[in-house]
């Protein structure tokens, strides 16, 4: 029997398992919440795609040179190439499965997102994830009838068995009944970025727990360009988590500001960027935040100012986003300023894939934003959901016409690998200090000193493996001796040819960092 196990069901696990489905292969979705929980959910402002609707010229070619150069030219051309000669084709099949994005004159509607001189990010107002993940849900609901789909909701995967570098099975534990399962089969890990090393710092969900990435870690899985972590430059901190203003509101005009000493606004972005002002790349306009934020040693509080954006694009673009800020900050965005920060939101890093998202794992892949293939140094706002999506279409093809582990379920005794809570917080704000959007040597050194004096139970598998993992994190930031992308270094400010390079991060016995 032939079965895919995916440890993930937001978008690209979704998706994977529809394709899966469409070449008549059976896969489990495996999650601790169904669908409607999971953080694509959250994804807001649109996904990328030169349809040209919008008539600016836009073309594959434009879409593909501003991702290699958003990416500071990091990621393989190949990869981009791959991603956006798929983009159209992904974007058409969403809209024959009814997401219901924004039209005119029967033609979908494109918004500006940063780094982009075209309109090529296609929308549904300001909930695009949402809307995406409603319609992949409903098309699931039809291959599960049909036997090809099967749902474990309320299932965590909780520990793995490698043997002779391939996936022999994993535990899963149903969470209702506290029963542990063992699951043999290939596997996909499509469980999202590790936020759960960097707890409630980020715009993600802290479900994304970090757990199994951790522990494959420790079984040799090679992780790629941890040092790339992607700040937004507009979120705002909420309980537990950061609160997402989307990039979609500069894309209709918001502009960022400070008071300066004269209690007048300055609009740093459009001073220093004048082409593309305040939709620069992320990485940019995150780090001109932090600088100005410090400047003449006195913390400049960043707003977002969005009073010029007209009535008609709060109603039909950006109505959903405005009772967003008004439910968790009781601010109305179309009279009053919102006080932003920059948050983390995306890893470019994660698990080394090939170009079929292949891990150097036999019958272990991986997809979405769990898996660094596409983004290089920076990922493009709109790039996200676009990643996903056609890393689950290729992975479909490839396990199509290739063979897979045969598929078994067994019911087990085990017991569970021990957590700590507060050690956790511990490792967060080591990394919270370390890993933040300007680096230097000492910062990188600290932490990892403190990485090593955490004192706790040496036969915690589960504790060794999130600490081992956070290490790579700060040896990859480390080894890196220049500034690019999202990586930006006081000691280093400059790019170096050499360093235009993969940094691929491997345990075995210990942690070692190359570059290919």
């Amino acid at each position: 029997m032939k079965r895919v196990n995916i440890i993930g069901s937001g978008l690209s696990g979704l998706y994977l398992a529809i394709n899966l489905a469409r070449y008549n292969i059976e896969s489990n979705l495996i999650s601790q919440m169904p669908s409607e929980r999971a953080q694509s959910i959250l994804a807001c402002g649109g996904i990328n795609a030169s349809l040209n609707t919008m008539g600016e010229d836009d073309n594959t070619e434009n879409h593909f040179n501003d991702t290699l150069k958003g990416g500071d030219f990091l990621e393989p051309e190949d990869n981009i190439r791959q991603l956006i000669n798929n983009s159209v084709n992904v974007l058409n099949d969403l809209d024959k499965l009814g997401v219901p994005f924004e039209r005119k004159n029967n033609k979908i509607m494109l918004r500006n997102f940063g780094g982009q001189k075209k309109k090529r990010t296609a929308y549904a107002k300001s909930s695009t994830g949402k809307m995406i993940m409603t319609s992949l849900i409903d098309e699931t609901r039809k291959y599960e009838v049909k036997g090809l789909i099967h749902r474990f909701n309320h299932h965590e995967c909780i520990d793995v068995n490698i043997i002779k570098n391939e996936i022999n099975y994993i535990i899963v534990k149903d969470l209702y009944n506290n029963k542990h399962y063992e699951l043999k089969g290939s596997l996909v890990l499509a469980c999202g970025g590790l936020n759960g090393l960097f707890d409630k710092l980020t715009t993600g969900t802290s479900l994304n727990n970090s757990n199994i990435q951790s522990l494959l870690f420790m079984e040799g899985l090679e992780f790629k360009n941890l040092e790339f972590i992607q700040f937004h430059p507009t979120t705002v901190d909420i309980k537990s988590k950061k609160l997402l203003i989307s990039e979609a509101a500069r894309g209709e005009g918001g502009r960022l500001f400070i008071f300066d000493k004269n209690n007048n606004k300055y609009y740093f972005m459009e001073d220093k960027y004048p082409e593309l002002k305040n939709l620069m790349p992320r990485d940019v306009v995150s780090r001109e935040e932090y600088l100005i934020s410090i400047d003449n040693n006195y913390k400049h509080q960043i707003y977002l100012d969005l009073k010029d954006i007209k009535d008609e694009v709060w109603d039909n673009k950006l109505s959903d986003m405005r009772e967003e800020v008004l439910e968790y900050l009781g601010i109305d965005p179309k009279y009053e300023y919102i006080p932003v920060e920059p948050g983390i939101h995306y890893f470019m890093g994660g698990i080394n894939v090939d170009i079929n998202h292949k891990t150097n794992i036999n019958n272990i892949y991986s997809i979405g934003e769990a898996a660094s293939i596409y983004h290089g140094a920076n990922r493009l706002g709109g790039n996200s959901m676009l990643g996903a999506l056609v890393g689950a279409k290729v992975l479909a093809n490839y396990l199509s016409k290739n063979s897979l582990l045969d598929y078994e379920i067994k019911e087990i005794e085990y017991e569970d690998l021990l957590d700590d809570k507060l050690l956790n917080i511990e490792i967060t704000n080591i990394l919270k200090d370390s890993m933040s959007i300007v680096r230097d040597n000492k910062s990188l050194n600290d932490g990892l000193n403190k990485l090593d004096k955490l004192v706790f139970n040496q036969n915690n598998k589960l504790l060794i493996a999130r600490i081992n993992l956070a290490k790579a994190f700060i040896l990859s930031a480390l080894n890196r001796l220049e500034s690019r992308g999202a990586h930006y270094r006081l000691d280093y400010n400059w790019k170096k040819e050499e360093y235009k390079k993969q940094t691929i991060a491997k345990y075995d016995k210990e942690i070692t960092i190359k570059f290919m």
